[in-house]
């Protein structure tokens, strides 16, 4: 079931995705939120009870969807593929051992990403900043997880790198990473689906006056990680009282030689999860 917020006569509404339609959900007390939907035991029962079955669908290519986020956190992880770690070490020659080292840890890298309002849903822009000079995207997969992080349920998350802040020093890192509109969220969250085996194929394709100018692909099966792994370092000494979505890193990285631009469209596929799409912005 994929779960999708959007802007329904101007007020945000919380809606199901079946096929190419978009379903209401009747507003509740008990679950006036999409967050608080996805704090229930079955989120996909929650749900299906609440569609409005009086409501009429709306083509989805008709919406307005937003981030699927409300009030949690976005964390996420690095090193996670062995290309983000030949990319990381490529652009950083006097910490390249840090990476190195990361990437066969005991101890994932985990980071702050991301507050609510610095988070772009479909269609919505992303940001490269004014100080850098090399920008990328990086298609991640998103854990949407509750309170009790619990894995409710999968998104794209598109985690934007600064790699020339970051390459300047690696405590440069949350300059190249957090900032406005430095994280592509959705289209919607995908709920009550298996968890494993987790082969999911991501593709990655950014497209400039219309034409490709770079496209990659992964899998999730090419993690170094597993998914508990890393959920059970997040929650280590720490408390998501809102849940907090998890980009789980990214196996596609383009070439030293590439940046994006102004305009570009960054597209994003992930198997099963649906297609986000982004363009770039600058303040």
């Amino acid at each position: 079931m994929k779960l999708a917020k959007y802007l329904l006569a101007g007020r945000e509404a919380v809606g199901v995705v079946e096929g190419d339609s978009l379903r209401a959900l009747r507003t509740s007390p008990h679950f006036p939120t999409l967050s608080a939907i996805l704090e229930a035991e079955s989120p996909a029962a929650i749900a299906r009870d609440l569609i409005d079955a009086d409501s009429k669908s709306l083509p989805v290519g008709q919406a307005q969807l937003l981030a699927p986020v409300d009030l949690q956190e976005v964390w996420a992880a690095g090193v996670t593929y062995r290309r983000s770690q030949e990319a990381r070490m490529e652009e950083s020659e006097g910490s390249a051992s840090v990476y190195d080292k990361v990437y066969s840890a005991e101890r994932p890298e985990l980071f702050f990403k991301a507050t609510p309002h610095r988070v772009a849903g479909p269609g919505a822009g992303v940001r490269i900043r004014r100080d850098a000079h090399w920008n990328v995207p990086e298609p991640e997969l998103a854990l949407a997880l509750n309170s009790r992080l619990q894995l409710v349920g999968f998104a794209i998350g598109n985690d934007m790198s600064s790699r020339d802040i970051e390459g300047q020093n690696p405590l440069y890192l949350p300059q190249a990473k957090c900032y406005d509109a430095c994280c592509g969220l959705g289209p919607w969250i995908t709920v009550g689906e298996p968890r494993a085996p987790l082969q999911l194929g991501i593709r990655l394709s950014v497209r400039r006056d219309g034409h490709v100018v770079f496209e990659g692909s992964t899998s999730t099966a090419q993690m170094a990680r597993s998914l508990d792994e890393l959920i059970a370092w997040l929650g280590r000494d720490n408390s998501f009282p809102d849940g907090v979505f998890l980009l789980t890193g990214t196996g596609v990285v383009p070439d030293s030689d590439f940046t994006l631009h102004v305009a570009d469209v960054v597209e994003i596929t992930i198997d099963g999860l649906g297609t986000l799409v982004n363009p770039i912005v600058q303040g």
